[in-house]
């Protein structure tokens, strides 16, 4: 991946430092092209650009291809396809575990057509970071941490096996074992070179994960994008991604936040604007004097959230604050020395204040910091930002507006419901609004030190006034790395914030991916009773419906120090200028958080922590034992890993594709389905389908573990597509995990209904609006329904042979007057070219077209051959 033989590029290779002549780089500046050397492409395009020329084959990059990316401002309105080799892949075991997964059946399916198993390995680099294991099960008790771990490896060693047989069966893979932290935060603490030194050669680090939210690491310098993990397998396998060469949104910051605003509020403030702004398959990349103001982890924080504003990613480049970084974080000198030299050498080191390297940009959109305010956002979108100021009457209105994503329809005679309960032998009352969950949870914050201690000096300001917690509500602090534990403990906070509550209860996704673990049974009782829209808050970066937890309604993304304050006061029907929760001010300002952090969060920390994670931060993983086959010896009793059926009968021979005669409508969906709708990841329900398999598997509800923990077995998987309770299907009008079987008009869960139209032997489609698919890059939500689209949802399907089909520009089902109780006749011509128009045909009469949204040739080649897996298996197995 550093170089390419008889690449057509070799004369612009020189020692970075002529003194050795053994470390070189590609010197684009050699290029001898006014494009790049009057340095106006973009940043991030720059690095696009080093990939293509460092990989230049004349095969699978071609000069063809640097010459589109050299050209990129006339280019980037053209829909120009180039590839890209990202320098590494990013997984967590949530998603890593089927990637793995399907590389041990890949080895199977090569073997069975005659080809060498062991030519399935990893070509590109890979780190696997085990974070999405731990559930709030034990909290505000003794010990929580140790308990939730214990709990969580019993219940997930099947799991954790599997991977660590996949570390040593496969080369260049690396494991980061279970209680590290979340990998974005160890990708940005740890993982990140900033710049390769491999083979040889310097070159831009970058990479691709199978997390939406790999985009955090752009806010180092690094870019890098979430894909599905279909395509995440590609890469590893050699292949570069095709790409569509996106148009750059310049966002330019300005100004000075105030003293009491955080990054949390600047950066909810920056998704609602780049929403309506409209940045899906775009490139955002950040200048302006502003942006120098903001940390590191600041600039992480709002490239973190780049899924939740649509665009593909959010680039900060690297400057002297990514270089401080570095160093506070506990790289070596070194490194440091030749990732300022090499990044200057190409042109791709940056002064924000230096208004002569700004780039043109497709177009400049701007904020001023003086103007963000103090912000939450919800209760069912992370885009749907809410000024504190206002959130009592926003979630008032909410309360009795129409059912929608801003609206639970609650009559207004019911607004006032008060259901008392009992809690450890003391009367309580729930109400709308009351706050059930307060999380300080999600990559999105714990990896900013300002705002965890902007929590614990707001924890230590409230207990010294006398204020508490309610003991129902479930509190929990689940920081991104041990890194955070060191300086909340140091800096002397921790204890205040345990106090209130918020005890450290493990190291990885919790909350934000709806490990919320059980509420108390009479605060789940008086919610029922009440029918109360229940308030979670966190500081995460998702709250769709359904995610957190099922019986939160209403969920708000916030500062952990905003968790805490509602957490104080119970409820978010409250107005904090209006109805203090204290007789004295307990924010505290940035000068007091900085003053704290530069005391504090010190580079000796992340050394120490972070040398022994691969070695001993886990005992129970050291002692494991897993199989040392190069085969995988599938368990045909394991409920957790299974072999998937993706490549059952597979030949060398392709199948043309074949037109859709007469199919029915599985589900009618409308707009912002997310893929926490299509493929949920939290617990599974004990009246839904995966746990109907899974008790007849002989395991008890309390087994049954969330769908993310059993993305290793397709039975279970498949049962669980469309299981979320809030899918709204307009063929129920109502929300529920269910649809109706339309030749019978019996309604059943979705999985039931679509095995009964397979064994009929019935094509299948579904209707939906704009946005489906945004959310998680979840390849199961393109597997499961393998039995506008937002970016890696469309890739996904196309990764697993799915036929995409977009309305055209202004149709929609209401505009074509469409019911979802039509047969549908897709005809499918030959040969495929890519955005074709394609006819469908009712059983009505009616007609109309649509896009078949197969972006780029490499994405045709993958569907003829039935997915991008099936492809692969082909190519490994030629002689």
């Amino acid at each position: 991946m550093s170089a390419t033989v008889n690449n057509p590029f070799q004369h612009i290779v020189e020692p970075l430092d002529p003194k050795d002549p053994t470390q070189q780089f590609y010197n684009l500046s050699k290029l001898g092209d006014p494009r790049y050397g009057n340095e106006r492409l973009p940043f991030s395009i720059r690095v696009l650009l080093e990939s293509a020329v460092r990989n230049c084959d004349e095969f699978l990059v071609k000069s063809s291809d640097v010459e589109s990316i050299l050209n990129w401002k006339q280019t980037q309105t053209q829909t120009v396809e180039v590839p890209f080799r990202p320098a590494r892949v990013i997984l967590q075991d949530f998603t890593g575990v089927p990637a793995v997964v399907d590389f041990a059946a890949m080895r199977d399916a090569v073997m069975k057509l005659g080809g060498d198993p062991e030519k399935i390995n990893p070509v590109c680099p890979a780190d696997l970071v085990i974070d999405h294991s731990i559930q709030v099960d034990f909290n505000r008790k003794s010990d929580s941490l140790q308990k939730n771990q214990d709990l969580e490896f019993d219940r997930n060693r099947e799991r954790f096996q599997f991977l660590k047989w996949g570390s040593k069966a496969f080369k260049n893979m690396r494991i980061i074992p279970p209680g590290s932290g979340i990998v974005h935060q160890v990708n940005l603490e740890y993982l990140a070179r900033v710049v390769f030194n491999f083979d040889g050669y310097f070159y831009p680090d970058s990479l691709v994960g199978t997390d939406s939210h790999t985009t955090m690491i752009d806010g180092l310098g690094v870019l890098g994008w979430g894909v599905g993990g279909i395509e995440a397998e590609a890469v590893m396998l050699g292949q570069p991604i095709s790409m569509v060469l996106p148009e750059v949104v310049g966002y330019k910051l300005s100004g000075t936040p105030n003293q009491f605003i955080t990054s949390t509020d600047i950066v909810l403030t920056v998704t609602k604007h780049l929403r309506q702004v409209g940045v899906v398959g775009k490139f955002v990349e950040f200048f302006g004097p502003g942006v120098s103001q903001l940390s590191i982890a600041d600039r992480a924080t709002i490239a973190n959230m780049c899924p939740e504003y649509g665009a593909t990613a959010a680039f900060f480049p690297v400057d002297e604050v990514s270089v401080q970084y570095l160093e506070q974080t506990g790289r070596d000198a070194e490194k440091l020395a030749y990732i300022t030299k090499y990044l200057k050498a190409v042109s791709m080191f940056r002064d924000y204040n230096n208004v002569s390297q700004d780039p043109d940009f497709t177009r400049i959109v701007e904020l001023d910091l003086t103007t963000v305010v103090p912000c939450c956002s919800g209760p069912k979108r992370p885009q749907d930002r809410i000024a504190v100021s206002d959130m009592k009457s926003d979630f008032e209105s909410c309360l009795g507006a129409k059912q929608g994503f801003k609206g639970f329809q609650i009559p207004p005679e019911r607004h006032s419901t008060a259901v008392p309960f009992q809690f450890n032998d003391k009367d309580y009352t729930l109400n709308h609004g009351s706050v059930v969950i307060a999380a300080i949870t999600s990559c999105t914050n714990t990896s900013n030190p300002s705002v965890m201690l902007g929590a614990g000096l707001l924890a230590k300001k409230a207990i010294e006034c006398g204020l508490s917690v309610k003991p129902y509500i479930k509190t929990s602090l689940s920081p991104g790395s041990g890194v955070v534990t060191y300086y909340l403990k140091e800096s002397g906070v921790m204890d205040y914030l345990f106090q209130l509550g918020f005890e450290v209860v493990g190291y990885g996704c919790m909350t934000c991916i709806g490990n919320s673990g059980p509420l108390p049974e009479p605060v789940v009782e008086a919610i029922t009773q009440g029918d109360l829209v229940a308030s979670g808050v966190l500081s995460g970066n998702r709250n769709f419906e359904g995610r957190v937890h099922p019986n939160t309604r209403a969920n708000y993304l916030a500062s952990p120090p905003l968790v805490i304050a509602y957490a104080i006061a119970g409820t978010v029907r409250i107005d904090f200028d209006k109805e203090p929760i204290g007789e004295k001010d307990i924010w505290p300002t940035r000068e007091e958080i900085q003053a704290v952090e530069r005391e504090f969060v010190i580079p000796t920390m992340f050394k120490e922590v972070y040398e022994k994670i691969e070695v001993s931060v886990n005992e129970r993983w050291n002692s494991l034992v897993a199989p040392s086959d190069k085969l995988y010896p599938w368990d045909t009793n394991s409920t957790y890993i299974k072999s998937p059926p993706f490549f059952d009968g597979l030949t060398m021979k392709l199948k043309p594709p074949q037109s859709i005669h007469e199919a029915y409508v599985l589900l009618n969906l409308g707009d912002s389905v997310t893929t926490d709708h299509i493929s949920p990841a939290g617990n599974i329900a004990r009246n839904s389908s995966a746990a109907r398999y899974l008790t007849s598997r002989g395991l008890s509800a309390r087994d049954y573990n969330s769908y993310g923990s059993r993305r290793g077995n397709d039975a279970v998987m498949a049962r669980g597509t469309f299981a979320n309770i809030r899918l709204f299907n307009k063929f129920l009008n109502k929300q529920a995990p269910k649809t109706i079987h339309l030749p019978t008009e019996e309604t059943m869960d979705v999985f039931d209904a679509a095995e009964r139209y397979i064994q009929s032997g019935v094509p299948l489609v579904i209707l939906a609006g704009k946005e489906y698919g945004s959310g998680s890059s979840r390849d199961w939500a393109a597997k499961g329904p393998f039995l506008s689209y937002e970016r890696i949802h469309r890739s996904n399907l196309v990764g697993m042979g799915v036929i995409p089909l977009e309305y055209l520009a202004g149709d929609s089902a209401e505009s074509l007057g469409l019911s979802g109780r039509e047969r549908y006749t897709i005809l499918i011509p030959e040969p495929l070219t890519p955005r074709m128009l394609v006819d469908v045909k009712l059983d009505t009469g009616k007609t109309f077209q649509v896009r078949m949204r197969f972006d780029t040739d490499v994405e045709l080649t993958y569907f003829h051959h039935g997915g991008i897996l099936n492809y692969m298996i082909r190519k490994m197995s030629e002689n």
